[in-house]
């Protein structure tokens, strides 16, 4: 039987994480907090904000601000879009 969460993203219990995906404490609260479908939202998100911004995981700033944005993104819901970010379809 899979684990489940209360997503604090989606706001109900879903399958949990198989795996805390982030080192540290952010990581652990990650696994403890966040389910499956809203860690897959936010990977799309960080795809787009290293595309956009030409970030590099290898470059420890880079790394910083993922993580911030990482922790707005799952927990406070003010995560950055891209500068002339339009959604699909609205262009």
């Amino acid at each position: 039987m899979p684990r489940t969460v209360y997503c604090e993203y989606e706001k109900r219990e879903t399958e949990g994480l198989d795996f805390v995906p982030w080192p540290g404490e952010l990581g652990k609260r990650v696994f403890a907090h966040i389910g499956k479908a809203a860690w897959a939202a936010w990977l799309a998100h960080q795809t787009m904000l290293i595309n956009e911004n030409r970030l590099s995981p290898m470059n420890p700033q880079h790394r910083a601000f993922l993580e911030g944005e990482m922790e707005k993104f799952l927990f406070g819901g003010d995560a950055e879009k891209p500068a002339g970010y339009v959604p699909e379809g609205e262009s």
